[in-house]
């Protein structure tokens, strides 16, 4: 699956770049940023659900940046997480409330959101409304795929595990037309997120909602060394011994 998976990773790379709307700093290894972005995260901010909520979990990477401006020039609250999860508290919070309206432009980037935001835990952070994600690669019935870390999925599954999100907490992305692929072609697991609004420079597309998403964190399909390295796995793990037992790979002796 994986090998699949980065197969089609690199075609729709090599498309952005061949048909030259592949913008800074490029399309490989990335969420691509493409050239339309703005206008996308115009239509986003279109949408009712949009209009309704009032915090919003978004991805760091560029593409997704003049949505968490729209956002936060909409006075509403945004977390991006810490990149890996690696810190003891893993999300920023960007309250428009504590920022200077001629900041909010940084502060929608990632590294205006380190010196602009606030670290808080999960335990810190409001109910999320809406989710905002990257892809590099979509189906119009809302498979998704990312570049490769499944940091997104824990995002959620985290946000689940502990009640910040529900289960209908609508999760929309932006992306360029060659990202969309034929229904099949994106393996979906139970651990992967799927998509409810795709908003393209040209179009709104509405999923319908084809895939389910995980409940909360699926600790059996996670491994022993990225638990190891996200310190709220670490302590979630330590104080359950049933989840603990529940991780890929784990040797009960």
């Amino acid at each position: 699956m994986n090998e699949r998976k980065q197969a089609l990773r690199e075609r729709i790379w090599a498309a952005l770049q061949v048909a030259g709307v592949a913008r800074f700093p490029g399309a490989v290894g990335r969420i691509p940023n493409f050239a339309g972005a703005e206008q996308a995260a115009t239509r986003i901010a279109q949408l009712d659900i949009w209009q309704c909520a009032h915090t919003i979990k978004s991805n760091p990477d560029l593409p997704q940046r003049p949505v968490r401006h729209a956002a936060l020039t909409a006075g509403k609250t945004v977390y991006v997480a810490v990149p890996r999860l690696a810190n003891e508290q893993p999300f920023l919070e960007l309250d428009p409330a504590r920022l200077d309206p001629r900041q909010l432009w940084k502060a929608s980037s990632i590294k205006g959101a380190f010196a602009l935001g606030r670290p808080v835990s999960l335990d810190e952070m409001r109910p999320i409304d809406l989710i905002v994600t990257g892809c590099v690669a979509l189906t119009r019935g809302g498979a998704r795929l990312g570049k490769g870390g499944g940091y997104s999925d824990l995002e959620y599954a985290l946000a689940r595990e502990v009640g910040l999100v529900g289960p209908e907490a609508p999760i929309v992305t932006t992306a360029h037309p060659l990202q969309i692929v034929g229904e099949g072609e994106i393996p979906m697991a139970s651990h992967d997120i799927s998509l409810d609004w795709i908003a393209t420079p040209d179009e709104l597309i509405e999923t319908r909602r084809m895939y389910p998403r995980p409940p909360g964190v699926l600790w059996e399909a996670l491994e022993p060394e990225k638990v190891a390295a996200i310190p709220v796995l670490q302590r979630m793990a330590s104080t359950d011994a049933r989840r603990a037992q529940r991780i890929n790979g784990y040797d009960n002796g």
